[in-house]
């Protein structure tokens, strides 16, 4: 099918090589891109760059003198997967506010920063891609994560007003929810909740926990051409257990 490729695209994915990260590296590479993986951890990062033929950029996104330099050294990019992210799972009135900051750095700040960055490329370029990976608890409300929540809830804002001001430039920005997903992050809650994915495996529609390949997928779609028209929206992919 015409408009479902990404030859020639330089995608860079933060957190690519966490669950999720991993996947939506595989599939951009798939489509031809040529896949920065930016992580704090090299050598997974590393890993995956090999098996995908893409670059390993390491980044610490607590740090913004470090995204500054991460910008500067990745050069021309065509595609920005704002992915990572870090939970702090607590009730929120016995929550440490160090914890908000370190969740306002990576799941808010750094997404900014990173876009301030690059965008303007993109733009002088006439084509570009950002997406931003929230979450449907940031979306519906969850239990334990309300500085989590907070903090993911502010991709919306600004991935919609990005959609309004970078369209002019050809550049699209939208937001994707995952629901409850099989990832490193998910299992140590789990860990720590025996029976936790089972209760809500039996909430969800599908019957089922989500996989890093399905959020991986409506995420390289929306990269790709035919998803040109799709802007300043935000998508759950959830099972079902989120209907809006």
């Amino acid at each position: 099918m015409d408009g479902l490729t990404l030859e020639g695209r330089t995608a860079v994915v933060t957190g690519g090589a966490g669950g999720i990260g991993r996947a939506i590296c595989a599939d951009l590479a798939t489509l031809g891109a040529r896949v920065v993986i930016a992580d704090l951890d090299q050598t997974a990062a590393e890993e995956v760059a090999k098996s995908l033929d893409g670059v390993a950029l390491r980044v610490d996104l607590t740090d913004p003198l470090d995204i500054d330099r991460f910008v500067a050294e990745v050069g021309p990019v065509d595609v920005l997967i704002h992915n990572a992210g870090v939970s702090i799972v607590e009730p929120f009135t016995e929550s440490d506010p160090a914890g908000w900051d370190l969740m306002w750095k990576i799941n808010l700040r750094a997404p900014m920063q990173l876009t301030k960055g690059l965008l303007p490329g993109m733009v002088e370029r006439g084509w570009g891609r950002l997406i931003f990976i929230s979450s449907d608890g940031a979306r519906a409300g969850s239990g334990g994560e309300g500085a989590y929540a907070a903090t993911k809830s502010g991709l919306f804002g600004l991935a919609k007003t990005l959609a309004r001001e970078a369209a002019r430039g050809g550049v699209t920005s939208n937001v994707v929810c995952p629901g409850p997903t099989d990832t490193p992050m998910v299992r140590a809650v789990a860990d720590k909740h025996p029976g936790l994915l089972d209760k809500l495996a039996k909430q969800i529609p599908l019957r089922r926990i989500g996989q890093p390949a399905d959020i991986a997928g409506i995420v390289a779609f929306l990269c790709t051409e035919r998803a040109g028209y799709i802007t300043g929206q935000t998508l759950s992919v959830s099972g079902g257990i989120t209907m809006h």
